[in-house]
C-alpha cells in the first residue's frame, strides 16, 4: 500500500483554486524528472516500482540524451540510471518484473530495477538492413506483442522509415513495411499480436527542408498485409492509443476524445470542459484524464482535468504556469496524465514550483470530488 502522505520522498501541493492535492516528487536525482509520455505505462502492477524520465540541462532534448530514474516504494529508495540514455519517448516497463526496456542506436536495451545488475542488449536491427544510414528514430514507444514475444519499432533509417519487430529472444527482425515519408506513435495491438496501431506525422523533408502536414492521421496494419486507414475518409486528428479491448482506438481532437471502433468505424465522442491535449481511459472505461493548453508551444501553460463518466462531472486537478527557456523547449515537459500501475494512481508531469515535477495522485481522491 503507497502512503503518499507520509513518503519522505514527496511533497504535498494543494491547488489554491481547485483545494485538489497532488503529491510531488521532491527528492531529487536529476534537475527535471518528468512522467512518462502517456501511451506507455510507467508503473509495475503490483504499484511497487515507477520509472521516470531524468534530465539534465542542457543536455539531451526530447529527441534523445534524457535518462531514467525509479522509485522503489516498498525500500522508499529513488535510483538513476545514467546509462538509460534513450530515443524519443522508447521506454517501457515490463508490468510484472518492473525491468525497464528503452532504445539507442540500432538497439533495444533492458535492465532490471536492482542497481547492482547491469543492462543487457536484447536486439538489434541486422546490419544488412541498416549498412551506413544514420539512425535517427530506433521506436518512438516501444510497445509489446500480446504474446510478449516482439518489440514493434517504427525506425527513422536514413531516408526512408522502416517498420516492423525484434524479437524479445534475440530472434531475427521481420520487416512490416517500409515507407518514403514520416510515420511513427507505432504501438502493438493489447489483444492481437498480429496488428499495430500507427500514426501518419508532419513530414520534415530531410532534402529540402520542406514540411509536408498530416493529412490522414490514424492507420492498422496487419502483418503481411498492406496498411489501412482507420477512418473512411482523410481524417486529421492527434495522439492516438488503443483502448485495453484491443476493438477500439482513441484520439483527441479539439474539446473531444474519440474511442473508434477499428470494424464497423462508429465513433463515440466524450466531450471536454477545455481544449483537449492528451488523454487517457482507465481499463473498465469510467474514468478519464486529459491535458489542455489554450496555445501551444514547448513548455506553454496547461491544465490536467479528471472526468467521472458515471456522474459526468469533471474537476480541475492542477493548472502548470509557462516555463520558459530551454528546460520548457528542450524535453517535452507536456502533463501526459496516464492512470498507472493498478490504476490507483494518476501520473504526469507538473511545474506548478517553477521546476520540471513528477505528479501523483490518487484516483479515489478525484472520484471522491466527482461524485
Amino acid at each position: 500500500m503507497i502512503d503518499l502522505a507520509t513518503s519522505k520522498l514527496f511533497s504535498p501541493w494543494t491547488d489554491p483554486t481547485t483545494g485538489v492535492t497532488v503529491y510531488l516528487l521532491t527528492y531529487k536525482v536529476a534537475p527535471v524528472q518528468e512522467a512518462f509520455y502517456f501511451v506507455n505505462n510507467s508503473m509495475t502492477a503490483d504499484n511497487r516500482y515507477l520509472w521516470f524520465y531524468c534530465a539534465f540541462p542542457p543536455s539531451g532534448s526530447q529527441v534523445y540524451g534524457r535518462t531514467l530514474g525509479v522509485i522503489d516504494f516498498e525500500q522508499q529508495k529513488v535510483h538513476h540510471f545514467p546509462e538509460t540514455q534513450f530515443q524519443s519517448v522508447s521506454p517501457f516497463v515490463d508490468p510484472d518484473s518492473g525491468d525497464i526496456y528503452w532504445t539507442t542506436g540500432l538497439s533495444i536495451w533492458r535492465r532490471p530495477t536492482d542497481p547492482t545488475v547491469g543492462a543487457e542488449c536484447v536486439n538489434s536491427l541486422p546490419e544488412d538492413l541498416v549498412k551506413l544510414r544514420p539512425i535517427h528514430r530506433m521506436a518512438t514507444h516501444l510497445s509489446r506483442s500480446a504474446n510478449g514475444k516482439e518489440f514493434f519499432v517504427d525506425v527513422g533509417l536514413g531516408l526512408q522509415w522502416v517498420f516492423g519487430t525484434l524479437p524479445a529472444d534475440g530472434g531475427d527482425f521481420q520487416m512490416w513495411h517500409r515507407f518514403d515519408r514520416n510515420y511513427n506513435h507505432a504501438q502493438f495491438s493489447p489483444t492481437d499480436p498480429d496488428l499495430v496501431l500507427f500514426a501518419e506525422e508532419n513530414h520534415p523533408d530531410p532534402i529540402t527542408g520542406l514540411r509536408f502536414p498530416i493529412v490522414d492521421r490514424m492507420w492498422l496494419m496487419r502483418r503481411n498485409e498492406a496498411p489501412r486507414p482507420v477512418f473512411d475518409a482523410p481524417t486529421r486528428v492527434t495522439h492516438e492509443w488503443w483502448d485495453e479491448d484491443g476493438e477500439h482506438v482513441w484520439c483527441v481532437w479539439g474539446n473531444e476524445a474519440w474511442r473508434t471502433n477499428i470494424e464497423s468505424r462508429e465513433v463515440e465522442k466524450v466531450i471536454w470542459p477545455a481544449h483537449c491535449w492528451h488523454a487517457h481511459i482507465n481499463k473498465d472505461s469510467d474514468y478519464m484524464v486529459c491535458d489542455s493548453n489554450e496555445r501551444f508551444y514547448r513548455g506553454c501553460p496547461s491544465s490536467v482535468y479528471f472526468l467521472n463518466r458515471h456522474t459526468g462531472k469533471h474537476t480541475r486537478i492542477i493548472s502548470n504556469p509557462e516555463m520558459k527557456g530551454i528546460v520548457g523547449s528542450q524535453y517535452h515537459i507536456d502533463p501526459h496524465p496516464r492512470f498507472c500501475g493498478s490504476e490507483e494512481f494518476v501520473v504526469f508531469t507538473t511545474t506548478v514550483r517553477g521546476e520540471v515535477d513528477l505528479a501523483m495522485i490518487k484516483v479515489d481522491d478525484l472520484i471522491d470530488r466527482t461524485t
